[in-house]
Formats: structure tokens, sequence, C-alpha cells
């Protein structure tokens, strides 16, 4: 006789349970960080990245480094590897991921590019894809998992950054780097509100389940049949999506040393777009964090009117408003978009050709690798603008 199939009524314990069991794993998953192309991550050549390392200063006298998690899905490879280029710096540390929308030959292809590019000691691809639903939660384990690795494969980081291959970047790597060489690195940066609005009824009365968690391909978030009270052991707060969060507190919501982020996460699993949330409602409930909190996320959008679920794609139009909105990177961008190509060239102060994925028609692609002392940072006029903004910013902090 078959066992009964679930229902709705009981598939959220179900996707609590596999977020539960997903948080759990990324630990297990480390052991296997740093394994060759067969293993759990394609790694960077360990020479150059041992090079590279021996030049880097750190400490609280040199420039900050970020450690960038950058996500795609099927047929993005090409368009991981721009933004890439885009953000590229030596002092950085870089994971690529993409999700079971891409097949292992891609995953291949991207690991192999990445393998090609001498300077690029410190960039790592996920050798796994997991299904990511960006609606549910699903890509809040994804996300955490990517701070787990970069937590074990590097050591002096100072800020965990996550982009999509919709996202690129407005100022250069020196630019931000030397922005925040003007801030405490122990603040985080992440766009937050408790005003919750029609959010309250559709985003946390309402449960969905996320098949993502527990299924091997990307999968759509699906209904519930009832609803749930709020809660009264935490206050919710929700915002922006896109984070950069010191590493202290990418520490603890992966580690948890209190109880918070494991309770958390088991709350926002059954919760649509738990990315909206999970981070807002972590660090402004700790006592310990919610006054590093700095309330923006240095990221550029455009809203519909009224708005809807996704910012409006990005084109040529929208470029004067992004020099002056003193964003570190923007969002969305479609597929090698004739803006993208003036944002290199007249913002990051790249050619065409360093954009490529090869040296096509004769192009020298190499001279594009080639840096000058890694730790001194040339900025240019976006550098001391973003200095001074987030300089003034976070001269207010915390959740209220």
């Amino acid at each position: 006789m078959r066992p009964p199939t679930p229902t709705l009524r009981s598939r959220p314990r179900l996707a609590a349970a596999a977020l539960a069991a997903s948080a759990a794993l990324l630990l297990v998953c480390l052991t296997w960080a740093g394994a060759g192309a067969g293993g759990f991550l394609f790694s960077s050549t360990p020479s150059t990245s041992t090079a590279s390392a021996a030049l880097r200063a750190t400490g609280p006298d040199a420039p900050p480094a970020f450690a960038y998690w950058i996500s795609g899905t099927g047929g993005e490879t090409r368009r991981v590897l721009r933004l890439l280029r885009a953000v590229y710096h030596p002092r950085n540390r870089y994971l690529l991921h993409l999700d079971a929308g891409a097949g292992g030959d891609e995953r291949a292809e991207l690991a192999a590019a990445v393998r090609g590019e001498k300077a690029w000691g410190n960039v790592d691809v996920v050798g796994e894809g997991y299904a990511v639903d960006r609606t549910g939660s699903s890509v809040l384990a994804a996300t955490l998992h990517g701070a787990a690795v970069l937590l074990r494969v590097a050591r002096d980081w100072d800020w965990f950054v996550s982009l999509s291959s919709s996202d690129y970047p407005l100022v250069t790597q020196d630019d931000l780097l030397y922005a925040f060489s003007s801030v405490p690195r122990e603040l985080n940066f992440i766009d937050h509100t408790s005003d919750l609005g029609w959010k309250e009824h559709d985003r946390f009365e309402k449960l969905i389940v996320d098949p993502s968690l527990y299924m091997d391909r990307n999968s759509e978030i699906l209904p519930a049949t009832e609803p749930r009270q709020m809660p009264d052991a935490f206050k919710i707060f929700t915002g922006s999506p896109w984070v950069i969060l010191s590493r202290n507190f990418t520490e603890h919501c992966v580690h948890g040393w209190d109880n918070l982020p494991r309770t958390l996460l088991m709350y926002f699993a059954n919760a649509a777009y738990s990315m909206e949330s999970y981070f807002q409602t972590v660090i402004c409930n700790s006592s310990e964090f919610r006054n590093t909190t700095v309330n923006t996320d240095l990221r550029y959008f455009v809203w519909d009117d009224p708005p809807g679920l996704e910012p409006l794609i990005l084109d040529e139009s929208h470029l004067d408003n992004m020099v002056n909105s003193i964003a570190a990177f923007a969002r969305r961008f479609v597929e090698d978009a004739p803006v993208l190509t003036k944002i290199d060239e007249e913002l990051l102060n790249h050619s065409s050709v360093c954009v490529n994925l090869s040296g096509k028609q004769g192009m020298d692609v190499d001279s594009c690798s080639k840096w000058g002392h890694i730790n001194v940072l040339r900025p240019g006029r976006a550098g001391e603008q973003l200095r001074r903004f987030i300089s003034e910013i976070s001269q207010t902090r915390g959740c209220s």
C-alpha cells in the first residue's frame, strides 16, 4: 500500500526541515572545499593564489578586501565572467555559482575560463549546482552556503558582497576599496525597515513551500492553504535582498553562537522572498550587531509606478542618473546591453577587450590582467564621492 501523498497543509514543515538540513550541511560541505574538478569546488590555480596571497598586505592599516558571491543560472556563463572581470581586484576573493538551471558542462566551462586567467588565483567556482528559486528560501540557503565557503577558503576578507548575473558595478574596485577604507570594518550595509505594509499579510502571514530546497531542479514556490500568526518572539524587518555584510556578522549567521540565526532560518523557510528579510531580521534583533547597521544597500534601481516585483531593465537612458546616484552597483541589465559597454569605458576605465571571454580578433586580453602594486589604491572622482557618502551615512546606525 502506497503511503499518503503529503498535502500542502504538511509541506511547510517539510520545507523548514529541508532548509534546516541544508544549513546543517554547510559545515559538512566545507570539508570538500579546495577539492579538484571532481569535488565540491573547482579551485583556482594554487601557485597563482599563493603568490597573490604573499603580495597582499593585511590588517587594520591595509586596504580592506571583499568576498564576492556571484550567482547565475543556465546560459549565463558569459554574463558571470563579464561581471567577474568588472569587479575583479587581486585583493578580493570570489566564489562563482551556477544553479541547477545550468548543466555540469557549463560549470566546467566556467571553471576552465577561470583557470585560463593566470591572474585569477583568488577565484573559485562551486563544482556542484543546486536548485534555487529566487522568490523562495532556497536562494537564502545558497547565499549562506556561499558565505560559509568563503569563510573557509579565505581568512582575510572584510565584507561579504552578494551579486547576481543581472548586476554590474558603477565604480572601480579601487574606488570601492578606497571608500570602504574610511569606515570601521564591523559595519553592515543593509537596506531595512520595520514598516511591513502589505508584506505583513502577503509575505509573512501566508505560508509557502520552496521545492527547490529538496529537488534537484529549479522549481517554483507553492502556496499553502493555511495562514500563520505574526511572531512575537522577534520583530520582522524587510528591505533589499542585496547586502554588504561584515565578516563578523557573516560568521554569526553561518555559525550562530546564539540561537537566533537558526530560529529565523526555520521561520523564513516558509516565507516568500526570504532574502529580503532574513539578514535584516537577524541583525535588527541582535543586541550585538544592531548598532553596526547602516541603512543602505549601495545599489541603483529604477522601479515602475506602481512598483513590480523586479526593478526595470536599465539602458543608456538611465546612465546619467546612475552616475549621479553615488551607488556602487546597479541592476537589472540584459546580456551585452550597450549601456554596459558605456559603463566599462566611461566609469570603469575598461576597454571592450577586457570584457570579452577570449582574445578574439587578435585582441591582447592578457594586458587587461596586469596590475600595479595591489596594496596601493588609485581612486578617481567617483571614489572620492563614494567615500564621502559612506562616511556620512555611516554616522547613523541602528534599526529604529
